[in-house]
């Protein structure tokens, strides 16, 4: 067995262990950050039972994508996205976890191939109010959520966001708390959602204890993340 696949039963085992201990009754995936790792790192994940994977560069990821086609992974886009790149996005992906404007939204969706399922995707919620993190603020959510329900090539499932990073758990608790509190804010609404995806290597069990459903898990199941992308 592989150190990614020893990892990989790790995480799962404090997923399982986490939901036990907390109540949570709420299924929770493992999404994979394979951002700067090799395509070899991705297949031996796939191996030990992985199946969703995300990236936070385009380039990059369409490259590993061109050199797995043989395996029938699902592809997220996580990072930040910039207009110029949103029709690659739309046609390359399953999901995309950081929207957070209008306009991008709006050119996933004319983007989207009528060949393919509608793009699942998220709001990136900047819930730590930072100014050099993307995200829309707590205030604008639900216009947005309200137009990108309109939109016919995309299918709103729920937020993201990246919390201000701190070793302090009850500071990581408190925002977890905050995007919990968004997203029933929108349940509260009529909004169909049904994932949270909150919680990275450092911190996914107390997200877990908040109620994500889907946790983003890079260093803690590939490493070290290399210093140079491929």
């Amino acid at each position: 067995m592989s150190t990614i696949s020893h990892r990989l039963q790790d995480i799962l085992a404090t997923i399982q262990a986490t939901k036990a201990a907390t109540h949570c009754s709420q299924t929770v995936n493992l999404l994979a950050v394979s951002k700067t790792q090799k395509v070899q790192a991705v297949r031996e994940a796939y191996a030990a039972g992985q199946s969703m994977f995300g990236e936070n560069y385009l380039q990059e990821a369409l490259e590993k994508q061109a050199e797995l086609t043989d395996l029938p992974i699902e592809w997220h886009f996580i990072g930040p996205i910039q207009s110029n790149k949103t029709q690659l996005i739309a046609q390359n992906f399953a999901w995309v976890h950081s929207v957070d404007r209008l306009k991008i939204a709006q050119r996933l969706n004319d983007a989207r191939l009528e060949s393919l399922p509608p793009l699942q995707v998220c709001l990136q919620v900047n819930v730590s109010n930072e100014e050099s993190k993307s995200g829309v603020s707590q205030l604008e959510l639900e216009a947005l959520a309200t137009a990108i329900d309109n939109l016919p090539r995309l299918k709103l499932r729920g937020l993201m966001a990246i919390p201000a990073p701190t070793n302090d758990k009850n500071k990581q608790r408190i925002q977890f708390k905050q995007v919990r509190e968004c997203y029933d804010a929108l349940l509260a609404k009529g909004f169909a959602l049904d994932t949270l995806s909150i919680g990275m290597s450092d911190d996914y069990p107390i997200a877990i204890e908040q109620g994500a459903t889907i946790v983003r898990i890079g260093s803690a199941l590939f490493g070290a993340r290399p210093s140079t992308r491929l």
